[in-house]
């Protein structure tokens, strides 16, 4: 991770406790911090996996994005004077992670070059992270969101062997990151498991062809649209028998008017 420069090994600050710093345990569903609270110091998640969401005054909630080994979460505590967090982390599965307070943290990025250069390299990633969840989340549907997701959270397309099996997760929770309702997610998750994109007995398996949802929107024809409902089904019916009917009232009306003509015929004998 950093290499030791000048006597300072940024792998080593980052993986033990110190002046300024601690290893805490986070229980799954448990939160890091939460929307409102002092934001005075920084975590760096060593292991386990997290997630970040906020709520807005009306209480709905959006996770703004998820959190996995090394990454850094709660970092607006050093954008300036001391503030209120603006989201809540809380722990998807049970969680280790370094507690840095504010002042230590800020001391590491201004003294230690090979600190401040990784620390800026995750900031840079994590931003065109949040670029790419907000296309995501403007132009893509919500069955691609919940592919990119599971995909996300299974690791793939980071260095080594992605992790097939993702956290326990309820389909409430996915729901809520990608911006539906449960029985879409339902929908969606049946449709992925009869194409063989993923497995779930209790936990979720993901397949590496899930990848051809995000990358190449590749779908079955056939399984692409949702069945039709029977109100849509009788509503052609009854368009077709308004159609049979629109043509009886021609037919009649014509039937009118030749019995016109055989009115007049009969005048004129007269």
């Amino acid at each position: 991770m950093g290499e030791k420069k000048n006597g300072f090994d940024a792998a080593s600050f980052l993986t033990n406790a110190g002046l300024g710093r601690k290893i805490v345990q986070v229980k799954a569903k448990r939160p890091f911090f939460t929307q409102g609270n002092a934001a005075d110091c920084v975590f760096y998640l060593q292991s386990g996996r997290a997630k970040l969401t906020v709520v807005s005054d009306q209480g709905k909630e959006a996770t703004i994005t998820l959190l996995t080994v090394g990454d850094f979460v709660g970092e607006e505590s050093i954008a300036g004077a001391v503030g209120l967090r603006m989201a809540t982390a809380t722990a998807i599965t049970n969680c280790v992670a370094l507690k840095i307070d504010r002042e230590e943290m800020i001391r590491v990025l201004h003294s230690e070059h090979t600190f401040s250069d990784l620390f800026l390299t995750f900031m840079l990633a994590r931003s065109m992270r949040t670029q790419a969840d907000l296309v995501d989340q403007l132009f893509n549907s919500s069955e691609k969101r919940l592919a990119r997701i599971l995909l996300l959270m299974a690791e793939f397309g980071k260095p080594g062997e992605p992790e097939m099996l993702i956290p326990a997760i309820t389909q409430e929770s996915l729901a809520t990151m990608i911006g539906t309702t449960r029985s879409r997610v339902s929908f969606f998750m049946n449709r992925f498991r009869k194409l063989g994109f993923v497995e779930y007995n209790g936990r979720i398996k993901v397949h590496k062809s899930l990848l051809n949802v995000v990358l190449h929107d590749h779908l079955p024809e056939q399984n692409a649209k949702k069945p039709e409902t029977l109100t849509s089904q009788s509503s052609r019916v009854e368009g077709r028998g308004s159609r049979v009917e629109g043509r009886g009232s021609r037919v009649e009306g014509r039937g009118s008017r030749v019995e016109g003509r055989g009115s007049r015929r009969i005048i004129r004998r007269m």
